[in-house]
């Protein structure tokens, strides 16, 4: 089972549904939300150096456990609530710093700002 922090692997459906491709998300629902659900909420992770609202960089140095190919981006602004079925594999677990990062981000996304 999945924990809270771990990235994992899910397939993404290309817009066609012609193939999918493999993406790392990391897991952002607590451990007992992950054990009594069949379930998992995630925030994206992309390798596309675009500027974007709402993220922030991440390596091999922000993980507690595993390491990245190469340097990517959080991106908080994009929340999935996923099957726990379909997680190809786990590679990596997020340290507390970056973790509480997200959690962070993620108050400010959601904050009521006019």
């Amino acid at each position: 089972m999945p924990e809270q922090g771990d990235i994992v692997l899910i397939p993404i459906p290309y817009t066609d549904l012609s193939s999918q491709k493999r993406r790392p998300v990391i897991v952002v629902s607590n451990n007992t939300y992950n054990r009594k659900t069949t379930d998992l909420v995630v925030v994206a992770m992309t390798s596309n150096p675009a500027p974007a609202e709402y993220s922030f960089p991440i390596t091999s140095s922000d993980l507690e456990k595993g390491s990245l190919n190469r340097p990517g981006k959080v991106r908080v602004d994009k929340i999935y609530t996923l099957s726990q079925s379909i997680v190809v594999n786990t590679f990596g677990h997020v340290n507390a710093a970056t973790l509480d990062r997200i959690r962070k981000t993620i108050q400010d996304l959601v904050a009521n700002k006019s």
